[in-house]
């Protein structure tokens, strides 16, 4: 069925339901990242949630999520683009903890004391606009739909999921977005509630039918109509004309010891690990810039 994100309205207009099938995104991201078992549930989780706060947006526009705790994981980075564009990246791959009662330990593997960073680009120029929350949990889901609650004053509910295949490999990936708008009606929250916490196995729902099987499964008897589907993909933002602006923050200082130590940078994406090789003309443009800028 390919990965996307469906929309859907309940027809009183006061329930949106958005939902993702994420499963060949995850995987091709996790290969990438070359991350262990429990680093790869981690990351699904959180391209699902991306992509699902990735369908908020308006043209143009873009979001990146951050998590940054006490665990071994240090940080879990998930940007998201307007069209469906989702890349993700973790700051140790290789970080892995036993299940706990047989549960992933997400929640020990991101650390329970630390932030989650809403940054959304809106198109316009200016500086994006910034979100920060502390972790609540550290289940991801949980992080989300706290700050859209508690940020956004929009109520909302997330489910995430992700499971691998006897290889090691990412079987399914997908999530949930529920949103109460401003007209909701309290017996059909209270309706879509009860749903969520009976809901089978969000794998299974995703096997079964997609992204449509679950919204019919979290909506059940309350009418609906389905806005729009579209296809969610990895696309990195990478580029050497990007890179040279990542290394012109370091500094004229830092890029002549650079030059010196190492004839040139090597940098590599933290996104599809490609790496960038800038030899010492280029290096010393960047110098140069850098010290014009600095006003040396």
């Amino acid at each position: 069925m390919g990965d996307q994100i469906v929309r859907a309205l309940c027809l009183s207009g006061g329930i949106r339901v958005l939902v993702c099938n994420a499963g060949e995104l995850a995987h091709e991201i996790c290969e990438l990242q070359q991350a262990s078992a429990t680093a790869r549930i981690a990351l699904s989780r959180g391209l699902a949630g991306g992509a699902l706060m990735g369908a908020l947006l308006k043209d143009g526009q873009r979001t990146a999520l951050k998590f940054e705790g006490n665990g071994p994981l240090r940080k879990l980075i998930i940007e998201a683009d307007y069209d469906g564009a989702v890349r993700g990246c973790v700051g140790n791959p290789a970080a892995d903890l036993e299940p706990v009662n047989g549960k992933w330990n997400v929640a020990g593997l991101i650390g329970r004391a630390g932030f989650l960073t809403v940054s959304k680009d809106l198109g316009m120029g200016g500086q994006p606009y910034q979100g920060v929350v502390q972790l609540v949990s550290s289940e991801i889901g949980e992080d989300l739909a706290y700050y859209l609650t508690d940020s956004e004053q929009t109520p909302s509910a997330v489910g995430l999921g992700a499971t691998l295949a006897v290889d090691g490999h990412i079987a399914t990936c997908g999530g949930f977005l529920i949103q109460a708008l401003p007209k909701a009606d309290s017996g059909e929250i209270d309706t879509i509630m009860s749903r969520i916490a009976g809901l089978p196995a969000l794998s299974e729902l995703l096997k079964d039918g997609g992204a449509v099987r679950v919204v019919q499964e979290l909506f059940g008897d309350i009418p609906y109509t389905i806005l729009e589907s579209h296809d969610i993909f990895f696309r990195c933002g990478c580029g050497l004309e990007k890179i040279e602006r990542a290394l012109l923050t370091l500094g004229s200082e830092e890029l002549q010891d650079m030059r010196l130590k190492e004839q040139g940078a090597e940098v590599a994406c933290e996104f599809c690990r490609k790496t960038y090789r800038l030899g010492v003309d280029e290096l010393d443009a960047l110098i140069a810039q850098a010290s014009e800028q600095s006003g040396q």
